[in-house]
């Protein structure tokens, strides 16, 4: 399945709210912020695991896998989400800070 970057944040934005409902979370622009932080290091946990040098906690190397996709999921949504809040267009940034490199003569 593939989904544009503006269909993937408004799903993303969705789940975020319900959750911010259900546990009374104030979100502004440091919680954002401080999310993906956040889950950079979970991301580098599972990572740290699947590549021996963490602590398996007697999961299977498939389950290290799975959790290190979801981390990575989990980081991808929360980037989504701090770049609406703080009003960054990622399609117009990443055509101008990468893509322009693909157009650019040797």
């Amino acid at each position: 399945m593939s989904r544009s970057l503006d269909e993937l944040t408004a799903l993303a934005a969705k789940v975020s709210d319900i959750y911010a409902d259900i546990y009374r979370i104030e979100r502004d622009a440091d919680w954002f912020l401080f999310k993906l932080q956040e889950e950079l290091g979970e991301l580098t946990a599972e990572h740290l695991r699947l590549t021996q040098r963490g602590r398996t906690k007697d999961r299977s190397e498939a389950e290290i896998a799975e959790a290190r996709e979801d981390e990575a999921a989990d980081l991808l949504a929360f980037l989504l989400l701090y770049a609406r809040h703080a009003g960054i267009d990622l399609d117009a940034a990443l055509e101008r800070k990468w893509f322009g490199y693909l157009s650019e003569k040797p």
